[in-house]
């Protein structure tokens, strides 16, 4: 295999090569899942589905990795705002993050492991870590220390030195030096708790991906990507963390993504131009979307705007103008693939053309995906069509078919000439983890627990709550088991549910 991939670590493009011929390992850091999908999602989960499907398209496998963050700060902020457990919303905005992306037409990944399912794993990470001589405790909370490792500042070129000027550390740390980074949180009112060698807590954010891909591709794997905005310090902390943890390379590719403007403008909450996934689909068509992403080479920043996307449109009728005609000469073609050995002149040229359009597809996407070049290739490749067309009204069947295999196959790499996508089927909420997430926060853990079990033992930690004079708590159980679906009777043999 030829690709070759601008390596963020080397700063270079370097030639790929699989650790395991013909399968590709690839982790790509997911959504933060507070809020629904928005275009900057898109821009880098069609990017990433591209480069897969290339991949797949030279003949290899791809295993593809891409996580879920359940439990972060702006999770719990936003849970503790609405008085639901931070693991029953971020439930909830996983389906819809990812319901999103599919009616995009975004192939989803083959494994979505999620923060909150991987807690032991973090665990045995942090302390092979501190094992290592790469961390400490300070009450309660666990810190990797950056100057104990040497390559610290390599994937993002930042040098040690330079990132202490200015660096202090905030109010409550208990940090030795202001460039170390959490591992471990020590528990704080409101948020999710989990047991851990240094006392009741939480994960920091870094962790999550080191544990995420090294428990499930390996300490070393073939690609590792994300937007452009997290190199650093997110990246630069996993490498540190993860080959402290373990001794060996982390990954051996770095693809980051460029970032998304809107209209030459950074996409901000504050500036209030956040564009939803599901909000745009209401105005145009899903295959242009991804046409508009697709077009733009993955490191660089597309610009969005309606006049964009009108023109990102008419570009693709020309595509599929060129498809129907291929599809309506080749009808008739022979089962049998022909040798084409005995060919007039004219289509001896046009099977030429045929040949440059996969030569120089290739060659596109084998110099670091290059998209904008893939897809001049399929647009000259129409024009030249359209040119034999109009001298040769009825071109060889066998010919047009090979034409459309080729065609078809690039294209579907761009993620076009995709069948009609229709938005899946809502999916049931897992009812009996959301209330095991909720028992953890409010009463005790049941050892083979049903449905109806965690329910009656949700209802008797409300009652003790009241009994308590703590309305808050039992208020926010109430909350909790109605945005589950759940409603709540007081009577006066105590309380009861039922389905609403």
């Amino acid at each position: 295999m030829t690709v070759h991939i601008y390596n963020t670590l080397t700063r270079k493009k370097d030639l790929f090569t699989a650790i395991e011929t013909g399968k590709v390992k690839m982790y790509v850091c997911g959504m933060t899942v507070y809020s629904d999908a928005h275009i900057g999602h898109a821009r880098t989960y069609v990017a990433f589905d591209v480069i897969r499907r290339y991949f797949e398209y030279k003949g290899n496998t791809v295993f593809y990795v891409q996580n879920i963050t359940d439990v972060d700060d702006k999770i719990i902020a936003a849970a503790n705002k609405q008085g639901i457990d931070p693991l029953v919303y971020s439930r909830q905005f996983t389906d819809r993050c990812l319901t999103d992306l599919d009616a995009l037409g975004v192939r989803r990944a083959d494994l979505y492991p999620k923060a909150s399912e991987t807690i032991p794993e973090m665990i045995k990470m942090i302390d092979q870590i501190i094992q290592n001589g790469h961390g400490y405790v300070t009450d309660g909370d666990v810190y990797f220390s950056v100057e104990s490792f040497s390559d610290y500042g390599k994937l993002s070129g930042q040098n040690i030195a330079e990132m202490k000027k200015g660096a202090r550390i905030e109010p409550g740390e208990q940090k030795r030096n202001p460039l170390d980074f959490a591992l471990w949180k020590k528990t704080k009112p409101g948020e999710p708790v989990w047991s851990s060698p240094w006392g009741p807590g939480r994960p920091g954010w870094h962790i999550e991906c080191s544990a995420m891909s090294c428990s499930i591709l390996g300490p070393t794997f073939d690609i590792h990507g994300g937007g452009m905005d997290l190199q650093f310090p997110h990246h630069e902390n996993e490498v540190a963390q993860s080959q402290a943890a373990t001794g060996q390379q982390f990954a051996r590719y770095w693809m980051h993504i460029g970032l998304l403007t809107i209209r030459g403008e950074k996409m901000s909450k504050s500036i209030g131009n956040i564009i939803n996934i599901k909000d745009l689909l209401q105005r145009w068509d899903a295959e242009v979307l991804r046409m508009f992403f697709a077009q733009a080479h993955y490191r660089s920043p597309p610009d969005f705007s309606e006049k964009a996307l009108s023109d990102v449109e008419k570009g693709r009728e020309r595509l599929y103008r060129i498809k129907e005609r291929l599809q309506e000469y080749a009808k008739g073609a022979s089962a049998i693939k022909p040798l084409f050995s005995t060919l007039p002149e004219p289509e001896t040229q046009y099977l030429s053309t045929i040949k440059e359009l996969q030569a120089e597809f290739e060659a596109a996407m084998d110099d670091d995906f290059n998209t904008p070049k893939a897809f001049a290739s399929l647009f000259e490749f129409v024009n030249k069509s359209n040119r034999f067309f109009e001298q040769h009204q009825n071109p060889n069947p066998d010919l047009c078919s090979y034409a459309l295999d080729v065609f078809l196959k690039a294209g579907m790499v761009l993620t076009i000439f995709q069948p009609q996508s229709h938005p899946p089927l809502k999916k049931q909420p897992d009812v009996t983890s959301s209330l095991q997430a909720l028992l953890q926060t409010y009463g005790e853990a049941l050892g083979t627990p049903t449905m109806e079990s965690l329910l009656q033992a949700l209802l008797a930690a409300r009652q003790d709550a009241r009994k308590k004079k703590d309305y808050k708590t039992a208020d926010d159980i109430r909350k909790n088991l109605e945005a589950l679906g759940f409603e709540i009777q007081d009577t006066a043999t105590g309380s009861v549910w039922r389905k609403k």
